[in-house]
């Protein structure tokens, strides 16, 4: 008996936002198109949700008016990805996006636990690819905030490219986004 191998099929994000439309998935369930692939995303705990929302809050104050901090919302980055990163600070205010989820953004920002290492290879070569010049995963397990900046080409990473500078800050530290250059983000705030 000969065997066959298992096939996977690759989604566009518009054959997603279809499956979207249709009610395919249910409300709220936890599903992201990354790199033409369905990613179930890590349950959100008290911690998890909690971090979140530091973030959200703590991002608004240090981008201001100007900027639309959107929490958990998706992010139409290219033809095959639309992930919904935990926090993602875009241009303009919340009307500019009723029509069409952004498709750029200043800062992204993943809260992790369980997914960490998911953070870090799959969505940071993605949002390397795409050009995301400010990527933060807040590192619930560490306590800390990873700084990743710099896209570069890197044929090894899932995506072809990965992110040249990586910083790692503790509680005690500020961070300052590259968009803000007048504000300090302490980690503390975002930290539950």
């Amino acid at each position: 008996m000969a065997t066959t191998p298992a096939r996977t099929k690759r989604w566009t994000r518009i054959e997603y936002e279809r499956l979207v439309d249709a009610g395919v998935f249910r409300p709220g369930e936890p599903i992201e198109l990354i790199g033409g692939g369905l990613i179930v995303s890590e349950p959100q705990g008290s911690h998890h949700f909690t971090a979140v929302r530091r973030a959200t809050t703590t991002l608004e104050a240090a981008f201001g008016p100007a900027w639309e901090v959107r929490p958990q919302g998706p992010i139409a980055l290219d033809d095959d990805s639309e992930p919904e990163p935990d926090v993602a600070v875009v241009p303009g205010a919340i009307d500019d996006y009723r029509d069409a989820h952004p498709s750029r953004a200043a800062l992204l920002v993943e809260v992790a636990e369980s997914s960490l290492v998911l953070d870090r290879e799959h969505k940071g070569s993605l949002y390397a690819r795409t050009g995301i010049a400010d990527y933060w995963i807040l590192n619930l397990v560490d306590r800390v905030l990873e700084v990743f900046r710099e896209p570069a080409r890197d044929d090894s990473a899932p995506f072809g490219w990965c992110y040249a500078r990586r910083e790692v800050f503790d509680a005690s530290a500020s961070v300052i986004p590259l968009e803000a250059p007048g504000a300090r983000v302490r980690v503390v705030d975002l930290l539950p």
